[in-house]
């Protein structure tokens, strides 16, 4: 069959795409972290209702948070012992209503949210109709009609319009019109209510909406006005007070219209509280939670679902394919002999615990002593299964004398050897003995050293920390460790060390 080498970069690239792909999907939309050690910050929001039964039955309604720009609810739940309640859209948001046939004494209803930052939710892009002029009494109706168009001549836009309007209706000195329809001192919900009926009055979309600041308010939140306005496209939010354009970044819009946020049918002395409190999680765990809600099954497809034994030891398998890369990248490219390819991997797994410097002290100790009985036994004459049994047993042995005369001596250090993977010791110095007699012992030596050096840069690279967290948490990205493992294995070119040992041909043909 004929090679055909694009084959192998068509199915890299694939691997790649499909790979760097699921990675973007799940950063970018379901929000797992790049970075390790970071933290995301939540805002726990409850709103309290309490009040004082009557006589006969009992129904409660109250707004709760909907679709807040750059904010999303991670979890909410409803407490209200006895009561039912149920949540549906009305033209204020969305609004929970509890109720009873029968209760008696004061009664509490809670709303608990967690709400976080996504900045994949959007505002609402429905365009809503042009409102109705208001039907304004005298002289309420003439005092509107010559503010607007007053302030009409000095705006170009529906932004420049209610920046002007607003700027109008906070000034400080005397205006009648002004006077006659906000009243003496006016507040901040006062002058967004007069506000949104002047800008019907210009046929300009406007809301009054209300919410909280997401700050550490714990015993009573306040209520804030704010003042939508539609300018064909988009939906513009304004300070009613300062006339400032924009919501600030941590504004949890609550619900809209002039409806008061609670009210209670059937009970009496209602008082209504919302606090907040802050708080940092992290970012992994919010991300598997969010992605359960809005992925599917696909967010169920996660080593976060599997039990947490199991996941720390996928913590350890998925660093193996990056330590076998390195042995790739130094055997191939670079000309770095070794006794086999998983070898240095597996002894860098077991120098994760053992640390780099003991753990390469404790590997030649043991290398050394087997080699020096391997030897022996080779002049017994014993055939290969048995003898290679019996360097298994030797290993055996010799770690634990390690084990046991270090821990007499105080150093715990040789307590670890018993993480190196005995079985691979065991071949390791059966090869080492083979080159040992059939090449030369530098040869042997060379195969060694060079089986440390690649150990020790695979566990450099395995301690990579952000490496460690891709894995785990991106683990697709092994398919472009797979991508770059097959781009690699189509190189048939020189390896470094060859061009330093040919150096002197090269200079030669200058």
């Amino acid at each position: 069959m004929r090679d055909r080498p694009t084959q192998v970069i068509i199915l890299a690239l694939l691997l790649t795409l499909i790979g760097g792909g699921l990675a973007f999907y799940k950063w970018r939309y379901l929000g797992f972290p790049l970075l390790p050690d970071s933290r995301a910050q939540v805002w726990t929001v409850e709103a309290s209702m309490g009040f004082e039964a009557g006589a006969g039955s009992i129904e409660a309604q109250m707004f709760v948070p909907g679709l807040t720009p750059g904010f999303a609810i991670l979890d909410e739940n409803f407490v209200s012992r006895n009561f039912g309640d149920s949540t549906s859209l009305v033209s204020g948001g969305r609004q929970v209503t509890f109720a009873i046939r029968r209760a008696r004494g004061p009664q509490s209803l809670y709303y608990r949210a967690v709400v976080y930052k996504d900045a994949s939710r959007l505002e609402d892009d429905t365009t809503p109709p042009f409102p109705a002029s208001p039907m304004l009494a005298e002289p309420f109706g003439t005092a509107a009609r010559n503010l607007v168009e007053d302030v009409g001549r000095k705006s170009a836009n529906p932004a420049s319009f209610t920046r002007e309007l607003l700027e109008r209706l906070n000034a400080p000195q005397t205006d009648s019109n002004i006077d006659l329809l906000t009243g003496p001192e006016p507040s901040a919900v006062d002058i967004a209510r007069t506000a949104t009926t002047l800008l019907a009055e210009a046929l300009i979309p406007a809301r009054l909406v209300r919410g909280v600041y997401l700050q550490d308010q714990q015993r009573r939140a306040d209520v804030v006005p704010w003042l939508m306005v539609h300018d064909g496209d988009n939906w513009l939010y304004f300070n009613p007070r300062t006339g400032d354009e924009g919501l600030p970044g941590n504004f949890l819009l609550w619900w809209s219209g002039t409806e008061p946020l609670a009210q209670v049918d059937g009970g009496d002395d209602l008082d209504v509280r919302i606090s907040v409190s802050s708080s940092l999680i992290d970012p992994v765990s919010l991300a598997q939670q969010r992605s359960e809600a809005r992925a599917g099954p696909l967010g169920r497809l996660s080593l976060f679902a599997l039990p947490i034994q199991t996941q720390a030891v996928y913590a350890v398998l998925l660093l193996v394919p990056l330590g076998a890369l390195v042995v790739v990248v130094l055997r191939n490219l670079v000309g770095v002999q070794t006794f086999g390819t998983f070898m240095p991997v597996l002894i860098a797994l077991a120098f994760r615990e053992t640390r780099l410097i003991g753990g390469l002290v404790l590997f030649s100790v043991l290398v050394a002593l087997a080699l020096g009985l391997r030897f022996y036994l080779e002049r017994l004459r014993l055939l290969a299964v048995p003898r290679l049994t019996a360097v298994l047993i030797i290993v055996v042995l010799l770690m634990l004398a390690v084990s046991v005369v270090g821990h007499q001596f105080g150093v715990e250090l040789g307590l670890s050897v018993a993480l190196f993977p005995m079985v691979i010791l065991a071949m390791t110095v059966e090869r080492m003995s083979i080159v040992w007699e059939e090449r030369g012992s530098g040869e042997a030596i060379q195969q060694g050293l060079g089986s440390l050096l690649v150990a020790a840069i695979s566990f450099g690279v395995m301690e990579i920390e952000l490496l460690q967290h891709l894995v785990f948490v991106f683990p697709e990205t092994l398919l472009v460790v797979l991508a770059v493992t097959l781009l690699l294995g189509r190189y048939t070119g020189y390896r470094l060390t060859e061009l330093y040992r040919f150096r002197e041909f090269g200079g030669g043909a200058k």
